[in-house]
């Protein structure tokens, strides 16, 4: 009876470590919100597994060809890394917004001569910023690549994570059609690295001059590009990112800045000092900038919205500045990711489970058993030519006490 009492409980054992290992919970979160674009998130716990190596894009060409539409390269086009030798008053600038080199060429054609830089950026949000500090307010629109302006015979146009600098002899009729030419075959990139600047998306459309939109990653393409407040109150060191652009209001034009700092945190702390900044007035140190000096003082206002600080400036009326800034909204686009995840009534139904077929196989494991040794048992004693049963070989001892 011992030998089954001992069985009985290794078979429990042994169901117990069953239903224990059935019931450990899994590694499981909530839903991960994440922003559109954001880098995959792992599960928490799970084992790291070797990255699959990503599928390289598909080989492009080189940015300026030998020759298109009757241009003809005089030299192959060379290929630069440093964007000293690209642009070398504006190097700093295109340090910020992380231009990775580009290539360089000089066509003719019927003796007239056209010079072009490619520049090339990590991402479509260095091309634009480039773009709009190369382009400055007033240049006529042109319809090449992703965007353009012109000045007379210097034409600047964006396309996917690059930018063209081409400036002609001539310009004439067909220009912008040979331009239109040379930007199809202009690499685009994939991915996240296609994605416009987010702080674009807060600027009010209504009444916004488009050719006057600047977006800058540092102090030198801020300032460069006109911008209304000191660089070293923007915070660029915060990892700060600002775009500003001209509205045509009608008492007169105001411009609007927004600010996106990483976190609303960073973006309240910089408000205030801001905000304290242009109370100081003409006091203000360092000085106000030409831009803040000729705008009406009573028309300037700072508002904060999520991360986005945001100033409008310039000669509107107090009512319309407001109502400029009112309109600036910040709005997380945000996606959900969902993640492995098990209600109560699962969790409970699978513990019952885990109980009932604990009771199965200890009822069961217990009968075999018995059926087992005790039926061997007794086989045996009845082969010997003894009773199936101990019991009536039983001997008891008698002290025979009657006398």
């Amino acid at each position: 009876m011992r030998w089954i009492g001992f069985a009985v409980c290794g078979v429990a054992l042994l169901g117990a470590a069953r239903v224990e290992a059935q019931q450990a919970p899994e590694k499981k979160s909530s839903p991960i919100m994440v922003t559109t674009g954001s880098p995959s998130v792992a599960k928490p716990g799970a084992t790291a597994e070797p990255a699959t190596p990503p599928t390289p894009p598909p080989a492009q060409g080189p940015l300026l060809p030998d020759d298109f539409s009757g241009w003809v390269a005089s030299e192959k086009p060379k290929t630069v890394g440093d964007p000293a030798q690209l642009d070398s008053t504006h190097a700093a600038a295109l340090k910020e917004y992380g231009c990775t080199g580009g290539m360089v060429a000089s066509y003719k054609r019927s003796g007239e001569t056209l010079d072009v830089k490619a520049l090339t950026f990590p991402d479509v949000s260095g091309a634009y910023g480039a773009y709009s500090f190369y382009r400055q307010n007033g240049w006529p629109k042109a319809d090449i690549g992703t965007g353009g302006a012109s000045d007379k015979n210097h034409v600047v146009f964006w396309k996917g994570n690059t930018v063209v600098d081409a400036t002609f002899s001539h310009i004439g009729p067909m220009s912008a059609g040979e331009l239109r030419e040379l930007a199809k075959n202009l690499p685009v990139p994939q991915g996240n690295r296609a994605l416009n600047p987010p702080i674009l998306a807060a600027l009010p459309q209504s009444s916004m001059d488009r050719q006057t939109m600047h977006f800058a990653q540092g102090p030198v393409g801020y300032a460069g590009a006109g911008g209304v407040l000191p660089p070293e109150l923007v915070g660029f060191d915060k990892d700060a990112e600002a775009v500003t652009a001209n509205y045509s209001l009608p008492s007169n034009p105001a411009v609007l800045t927004l600010i996106d700092y990483p976190t609303p945190q960073i973006a309240e702390a910089q408000e205030k000092r801001i905000r304290d900044y242009i109370k100081a007035g003409q006091a203000a140190q360092p000085p106000f900038t030409k831009a803040l000096q000729d705008s009406d003082q009573a028309s300037l206002e700072v508002r904060r919205s999520g991360p986005i600080v945001a100033l409008v400036s310039g000669d509107a009326i107090p009512d319309e500045s407001h109502k400029l800034i009112a309109q600036v909204h910040y709005s997380a686009e945000l996606t959900s990711m969902p993640q492995p995840h098990e209600s109560e009534v699962s969790k409970t139904s699978r513990f019952l489970m885990g109980v009932a077929s604990l009771v199965i196989i200890g009822c069961t494991a217990a009968v075999l058993l018995g059926l087992f040794l005790g039926g061997g048992r007794a086989l045996y004693r009845v082969a010997r030519g003894r009773p199936a049963s101990s019991v009536y070989e039983a001997e008891f001892i008698s002290l025979h006490l009657e006398d």
